[in-house]
C-alpha cells in the first residue's frame, strides 16, 4: 500500500477567527499555519488566501506573497491553490493562482446548493475551461467531487479528451448540497472511479476523522484542516491546523500506513517531474 498523503486545508474562504481564532488571515499567519501543518506531517498545503481583515480573495499577487512566505519556511512542500475561490467569483477571477508557477490546483467538478440563496456554480463549460487552462500550464488538477454525479461528469469529460490521465480525485463529503459523509457514501464514490486513479477524502465537520480513517484503511489519502473542521473532538477547538494533522498521523500509525514526504507525494501523484519546472 502506498504511503499516506496528508493534505492540509489551512483556512478556506468561509470560516473566521470568530469560529476558531487560529484561522489565518495575514501572510505571516498563513505561512506559520502551513509550516506547523508541514512539521506535523502534511505534504500538500491546500491554499486559500485572505486579506488582512479576513475577506477571501483570489488576487494573484496575494497568492504569490503567501506562497513565497510558505516556501521560506518549508521549501519542498506542495502548495495547492484553490480555484474554487468564493461564491460569486467569475471564472477568470478564480483562476488567477494558475498564472503563478504552481504544480497542482483544485478543480471543482460540479455545482452545489450551499444553503439559502448561495449557489456554488461550476457548469460543464466552466469545468472544461478550467481543465484546459491547467492542462496547458502543466498543472495537475485535483478533481474535487462532492457527489456521484460529479464523478460521472469527470469520467465523461475524460473520455471526450477534456480531462487527462493520471486522474487524482478528492471526495469532499458532508458539504451542504452534496453527499453526506457516511461509510456507504465513501464506498460508493471509491467504487465509482477507475482502479488506476488515486483519491483523497475530505470530510466536513464531524465526518472529518471517521472518513480519514476509512481512507487510510482503503489505501486512499486524506485532507484535513481548519477549512473543513475547526474541532479536534466534540466541543474541543483545534489549537491550529497541526492538531488535525497530528490526529491523522496517529490514525495512520494505528493502521500501519507510513506518511509520505513531499517528494514521495510527487511520485505517487505523478508530478515528480514538474518540481524543477515550477519555482517562484
Amino acid at each position: 500500500m502506498n504511503k499516506l498523503i496528508i493534505t492540509c486545508a489551512i483556512s478556506g474562504a468561509e470560516v473566521t477567527k470568530q469560529d476558531n481564532p487560529f484561522i489565518p488571515y495575514t501572510i505571516e499567519e498563513t505561512a506559520e499555519q502551513a509550516y506547523q501543518a508541514y512539521l506535523a506531517g502534511a505534504s500538500i498545503i491546500h491554499l486559500h488566501v485572505r486579506n488582512d481583515d479576513g475577506t477571501p480573495t483570489q488576487d494573484k499577487d496575494r497568492y504569490e506573497e503567501a506562497m513565497k512566505a510558505i516556501r521560506k519556511k518549508c521549501p519542498d512542500v506542495i502548495i495547492q491553490p484553490s480555484t474554487g475561490g468564493a461564491v460569486g467569483m467569475t471564472r477568470d477571477e478564480r483562476l488567477q493562482p494558475t498564472e503563478l508557477p504552481i504544480e497542482m490546483a483544485t478543480l471543482d467538478c460540479g455545482t452545489l446548493n450551499f444553503g439559502g440563496d448561495d449557489i456554488f456554480v461550476n457548469t460543464e463549460n466552466d469545468i472544461k475551461y478550467f481543465a484546459k487552462i491547467m492542462h496547458e500550464k502543466n498543472i495537475v488538477p485535483e478533481l474535487e467531487c462532492f457527489e456521484k454525479g460529479h464523478i460521472d461528469l469527470v469520467l465523461r469529460l475524460h473520455k471526450k479528451g477534456f480531462i487527462f490521465d493520471p486522474m487524482h480525485f478528492s471526495f469532499v463529503l458532508g458539504v451542504n448540497g452534496g453527499m453526506t459523509g457516511e461509510e456507504r457514501d465513501f464506498l460508493f464514490l471509491k467504487e465509482s472511479i477507475p482502479t488506476d486513479c488515486t483519491f483523497s477524502v475530505a470530510g466536513i465537520g464531524r465526518y472529518e476523522f471517521p472518513l480519514a480513517e476509512l481512507a487510510i484503511k482503503h489505501g486512499g489519502h486524506v485532507r484535513v484542516g481548519l477549512e473543513d473542521n475547526i474541532y479536534l473532538s466534540k466541543g474541543v477547538l483545534a489549537q491550529g491546523n497541526q492538531d488535525l494533522v497530528k490526529k491523522v498521523v496517529e490514525l495512520a500509525k494505528k493502521h500501519n500506513r507510513e506518511i509520505a514526504t513531499p517528494e514521495e507525494t510527487r511520485k505517487i501523484l505523478n508530478i515528480w517531474e514538474k518540481k524543477n519546472e515550477k519555482t517562484l
